[in-house]
């Protein structure tokens, strides 16, 4: 199962009732941020969320509306006597902007490990969280990502007694070990079922739709795109910018075939993104004008046990 929070839904700038973007995941109790924009440690909070256990921050850019809360999260945390390690992954310039942020939150007890992305794909694992980072569209170095949690196939003893491996080693195969033994190698694969289809979210804002998105978004059980405008004036706004509105997220998430769209990065001109749902409805159906604390479990499809 993937929790998901978005604890904020705003862009450019927090207002009273709404936060900047930031995205709160926890799989098996691992959890990971991404983006932390002003105040995302007090919406936390709200959420009753604890910071100290976050094992994780990834940054899309380094805009302000998507960073400036980092400094706040680290003192909370060490508030909240955290001692281990933070792992912080963001694009290109993440040592120079750290050097920045260590500079407001001085006296942080615990390490800060980094790492930046070199190529415009790149894949990595934190616990059972499977993410690849893809480029985007937008007026500065940018990535999305695309979140997998892999669900485990199932024994097949049918396939182990064709395979011929002896019944002592299927408990060591199907935990992942391959075993070498008396001339012959037995590996995982040849105890194993068919894969079986896991829970994916794609998370990209700040962007123009662009092919990569589109790509990792297909058949997402949860896409949560860029909702910066959502009228004429805006549409003008977001080519200029290199930001995407409502209507374009519901197309790209149509087009992708993706279960349902949440909305973030409202523009704060967007006073309430309501007033276009119907027209959004009308593009697709599983889009969700999200709010501030939007949460889902998303859990694996049941499948029925064949007999």
């Amino acid at each position: 199962m993937l929790d998901v929070c978005l604890l904020g839904t705003g862009g450019t700038v927090p207002l009273p009732d709404r936060w900047l973007t930031s995205l709160y995941l926890r799989c098996e109790g691992c959890a990971v941020l991404i983006d932390c924009g002003e105040g995302t440690q007090i919406a936390l909070h709200k959420q009753a969320i604890s910071c100290k256990h976050i094992d994780a921050i990834l940054f899309t850019h380094y805009h302000a509306d998507h960073t400036a809360g980092l400094p706040g999260l680290l003192l909370s945390m060490a508030k909240a006597d955290r001692t281990e390690p933070v792992l912080i992954i963001g694009p290109k310039g993440i040592e120079e902007f750290l050097r920045g942020v260590m500079m407001i939150a001085r006296y942080v007890p615990f390490e800060i490990r980094y790492m930046q992305y070199e190529e415009k794909e790149e894949s990595f694992e934190i616990g059972l969280m499977h993410f690849t980072a893809f480029g985007l569209r937008h007026s500065v170095p940018c990535y999305g990502y695309e979140v997998n949690v892999r669900r485990t196939r199932r024994f097949d003893p049918e396939k182990a007694l064709s395979n011929e491996i002896p019944k002592r080693l299927w408990g060591l195969l199907q935990k992942g070990e391959t075993i070498e033994q008396d001339g012959h190698v037995y590996t995982p694969e040849m105890v194993l079922g068919d894969e079986r289809k896991g829970i994916k979210l794609v998370y990209a804002t700040d962007t123009r739709p662009c092919e990569s998105l589109r790509e990792h978004a297909k058949h997402a059980d949860l896409y949560i795109g860029e909702g910066m405008y959502g009228d004429e004036e805006g549409a003008e706004k977001a080519q200029k910018n290199r930001h995407m509105t409502m209507q374009e997220s519901a197309l790209l998430a149509k087009e992708a075939e993706v279960k349902e769209l949440w909305f973030t990065h409202y523009s704060p001109s967007v006073h309430d993104p309501h007033e276009y749902e119907e027209e959004i409805h009308e593009i697709f159906a599983e889009a969700v004008i999200s709010e501030d604390g939007q949460r889902a479990d998303l859990a694996f499809e049941h499948e029925e046990v064949k007999g």
